[in-house]
């Protein structure tokens, strides 16, 4: 090999980028003083871009594949240079390396709660998180819009930017969807579907595409949240009155903790009569649908029971005469039914007289 041969092998440039990180989304190639050389060889890998810059201007854009270069391959450059004849000396220019895969897992989610107005429920606070997925597809957008002269841009300086967008256009998407609140559950496809598509134009003009958007959760108002989940234990007991008799022996079992252990065994005695009375209703129904066209069973009288300050019940004539022979209800019990203007000692009340009547005296002393 001679002199010339071998200096000329020496001016040969390898130009590349091997990506070891995960977020990178640009690349400036560094080489001392910009200087490339004629004949220098450009490896661009799969999932890049190389895009050529000429004091400032935009060049020639390279996509994957490997490339010598001369003034065959680099025609705006050869143009921004003025060569005529092609070029012997080594000429300056940037080269920026571009990541164009899949950038995913990215997260957004609204820092505070928005608002909307729902049928069902007036005016409601709603937070709302979710992932979504963005790759570059206009390089020269991209740098132009976005990167401009970072040597090193990473997904990270774009991402808040680009969360601020989806959140507005999210809560748009919401607004205009009309959904019910209680639909937004088993709607979050159709949702992230809708938000998409309106994403897609406002990442264009960043020169990116947003590939995948999805809402992982909208949460509600913790209140209103507990509203729900009462009313679905209710619909799970399916009537009212069973949902009121639920609530009445929880009250019964506070009121036994308040006197310090000593009901116990009152609340034993009104739990069972709960789960009587429940019963009871269960087979009335039941008889009801047995018997067809035959006439209703006469109206049972039920009274309501208040003890220790909390109401309970209510209770019909023979779980209150369970209770009166266990001493949970004496004469001077206070009792309601529907139609009284107020609640009366239970010896006062025609219906129950006969309950306190029937007990046998305490036995004499020893």
């Amino acid at each position: 090999m001679g002199l010339f041969d071998k200096l000329k092998g020496e001016l040969i440039d390898i130009i590349e980028w091997i990506d070891s990180t995960s977020d990178t989304m640009v690349y400036r190639f560094e080489r001392k003083g910009n200087e490339i050389k004629n004949g220098a060889q450009l490896t661009v890998r799969e999932s890049q871009v190389a895009v050529f810059i000429n004091e400032g201007e935009l060049a020639d854009v390279f996509p994957p594949g490997k490339y010598e270069l001369t003034t065959n391959n680099l025609p705006i450059l050869t143009t921004l240079k003025g060569w005529k004849y092609g070029f012997n000396s080594p000429f300056k220019a940037e080269v920026y390396f571009l990541n164009t895969k899949r950038f995913t897992n990215l997260k957004w989610g609204t820092p505070n709660v928005f608002y909307i107005r729902d049928a069902d429920f007036g005016r409601v606070s709603l937070r709302a998180f979710g992932t979504y997925t963005m790759k570059i597809t206009d390089p020269v957008k991209f740098i132009k819009e976005v990167a401009g002269t970072d040597g090193e841009f990473t997904s990270d300086e774009i991402t808040n930017e680009l969360r601020s967008l989806i959140i507005t256009r999210f809560i748009d998407a919401v607004g205009e969807s009309k959904l019910a609140l209680l639909d937004f559950a088993q709607n979050y496809k159709d949702l992230s579907e809708f938000c998409q598509s309106k994403l897609g134009e406002e990442f264009t003009e960043y020169g990116l595409e947003i590939t995948k958007f999805l809402i992982s959760s909208i949460s509600l108002p913790e209140e209103l949240q507990k509203k729900l989940d009462e009313g679905t234990g209710m619909n799970m007991l399916g009537d009212i009155n069973k949902y009121s008799q639920m609530k009445g022996a929880d009250a019964m079992e506070k009121a036994a903790g308040n006197t310090g252990g000593s009901g116990s065994g009152m609340e034993n005695m009104m739990g069972m009569a709960m789960m009587q009375q429940m019963m009871n209703q269960n087979k009335g129904t039941q008889n009801q649908h047995n018997t067809g066209n035959m006439p209703p069973p006469p109206p049972i009288i039920q009274f309501f029971v208040s003890v220790s300050g909390q109401q309970t019940g209510p209770f019909d004539i023979n779980t209150l005469q369970q209770m009166a022979m266990q001493g949970q209800l004496t004469k001077d019990s206070l009792v309601w039914k529907q139609g009284m203007q107020s609640w009366i000692a239970a010896g006062q009340a025609p219906e129950l007289i006969n309950l306190f009547g029937a007990m046998p005296p305490p036995p004499p002393p020893q």
